[in-house]
């Protein structure tokens, strides 16, 4: 007897669509401006940062070089989602091709993980230092911290280019298959195939190791040795702003990295689709809005060049 096969059963290439938020129109309406406002505000937070940390040349030395790369990274990781994410709020389910959900994938996992990535540069930074003022230029070189960089990113690029190439080579079943999520993340695709996981799962758990666990392993040592460090410090003045330069990143860390775990890292029983798709939502807008705002805050010199850059604006638009 012919045995069935669900592949065969397809009237044309495979496509996705993505879950609705909600059917009510004036639902769908809310969450659009909602949306679209914190993602403006996530461009243009990061934008201010970026051009005021190039035109500033009191900014230009490895820590705000860091922090103008971890900006730039937040507008491509956001853009690689929220447009389509609006474009499937109105309406009808609207679908994405096989490929076009393999190259979301691919970009959403390299930027994400290079911000990953970023972040341990950035303590790496904060250790040399504090720990070592007196070698810091020497050490810190622009050479090196471009090479830190493009390194991430090269790790970032392998990585997601064997996950994603290794999750596309499965059979999904139909022709068209609801994703329960609001992007092409690698959990609820995983969720849609039909052919076992198992190895395709225990790579996940693998690369999110190497993503996540490594990073923030290497981050707690840095901040170990930079706590040392501090409490060594004679002046309550001296490690109030030792710490201060320090609570800002580390604020940061605490949220891509505790968020990020919850989705990625824990075990696949425990897992529930709405959870990852609130969860995302947190890393998607929460993450790259608070950056700039974390960073400006609690940060003396950005904010004085923030500043003089507005009165200078305004001062040239009245003359």
């Amino acid at each position: 007897m012919f045995a069935w096969n669900p592949l065969l059963n397809q009237s044309g290439p495979t496509e996705f669509v993505f879950r609705v938020f909600t059917a009510v129109p004036e639902f769908q309406a809310l969450l659009f401006l909602l949306f679209l406002l914190l993602y403006l505000m996530i461009l243009c937070g990061n934008m201010a940062i970026i051009w005021v940390v190039c035109t500033h040349s009191s900014l230009r030395t490895p820590m705000y070089f860091f922090l103008s790369n971890l900006s730039f990274l937040e507008i491509c990781y956001t853009s690689v989602v929220v447009p389509l994410m609006l474009a499937n709020i109105w309406g009808a389910q609207k679908p994405i091709p096989l490929a076009g959900c393999g190259a979301q994938m691919f970009f959403f996992v390299t930027l994400g993980s290079t911000d990953c990535f970023l972040l341990a540069v950035m303590a790496y930074d904060r250790y040399v230092a504090i720990c070592h003022p007196l070698h810091y230029t020497l050490i810190m070189t622009q050479k090196l911290c471009v090479q830190m960089v493009a390194g991430a990113l090269a790790l970032a690029l392998c990585l997601s280019l064997q996950l994603t190439a290794l999750i596309f080579t499965l059979p999904f079943c139909g022709r068209r298959r609801e994703i329960n999520h609001f992007l092409c993340d690698v959990p609820p695709v995983l969720r849609l195939a039909c052919a076992d996981t198992r190895v395709h799962q225990a790579v996940l758990y693998v690369v999110g190791i190497l993503v996540l666990t490594v990073p923030f392993l290497l981050i707690c040592v840095s901040y170990v040795f930079i706590t040392l460090a501090i409490l060594r410090i004679k002046s309550a003045e001296g490690r109030r702003r030792a710490f201060s330069t320090c609570s800002s990143h580390l604020t940061v860390v605490l949220l891509q990295y505790g968020c990020c775990s919850l989705v990625y890292l824990r075990p696949r029983s425990s897992t529930s689709e709405d959870e990852d798709r609130q969860i995302a939502l947190v890393y998607t807008f929460v993450t790259p809005l608070l950056n700039p705002l974390i960073y400006t805050l609690r940060n003396k010199d950005v904010k004085g060049a923030l500043r003089n850059a507005i009165l200078s604006k305004a001062a040239a638009d009245a003359h």
